[in-house]
């Protein structure tokens, strides 16, 4: 195929457009992004890491560009998707469920379920929280292949949440809270967020992955099976 043609006048414009219509077309190698668009590689993979910076493209498990979760259609979608199963998690759990999504330097969380009744932990939809503690920063760590300074975790622990498929913190961020979390990939594998239940320690105690891990793992991979 030929060189992408300009529709916009603006280069730098129309080549990331023709990058992200090529990656939403199908997941797509830096290979099949050059054969698509007719970009030369290394203008490509420039295009393409910085859109992926944005999260507007992700990566699949092996690696091909994809929809990221930064577009509105596709955070609109999942959202959607993952109200009735936060509130079947809810119900079997009793305890808070909130859904993050990597933006930037932080994480979002995007929806939210609460308990009607009791101590519970409320994390509101918009707040950013860091990456640097918590079940689900490590998570993050672990499939979003993001490197995290200043952790309050180690390497083992990002280690661990992989092998696992899901991954638990006591009082790691704040004192009395405890959480666990799961990733949420998509039928391509692209890493789409967090699915994270939190509440008291003193409930979570002794573990709370023994406690909800597995229970969390099926969630949230119910949730991902959906996209």
């Amino acid at each position: 195929m030929g060189e992408y043609s300009a529709v916009s006048g603006i280069k730098v414009l129309d080549r990331a457009v023709a990058i992200m219509m090529a990656a939403a077309n199908k997941p797509s190698s830096l290979n099949d992004l050059c054969e698509t668009t007719g970009l030369p590689r290394a203008t490509a993979h420039r295009l393409a890491t910085a859109l992926e910076a944005h999260r507007i493209l992700t990566r699949t498990a092996d690696g091909r560009w994809t929809t990221g979760p930064a577009l509105p259609g596709n955070r609109d979608h999942l959202i959607e998707a993952a109200g009735p199963i936060m509130e079947e998690l809810l119900e079997e759990t009793g305890e808070s469920v909130q859904l993050y999504q990597l933006t930037g330097t932080t994480r979002t969380c995007v929806a939210a379920r609460e308990p009607e009744s009791g101590l519970h932990n409320v994390v509101p939809v918009g707040r950013q929280l860091p990456l640097t503690s918590g079940s689900a920063a490590r998570v993050i760590a672990a499939f979003a292949d993001v490197e995290v300074k200043d952790a309050t975790f180690s390497r083992a622990d990002v280690d661990l949440a992989r092998n696992r498929g899901f991954s638990e913190s006591l009082e790691e961020r704040e004192a009395g809270l405890a959480s666990c979390s799961a990733p949420v990939i998509d039928s391509t594998g692209a890493f789409i967020g967090v699915l994270s239940i939190s509440g008291s320690a003193e409930r979570f105690r002794p573990s709370p992955g023994q406690k909800f891990g597995p229970t969390l793992k099926a969630y949230a991979k119910r949730l991902g099976d959906s996209l």
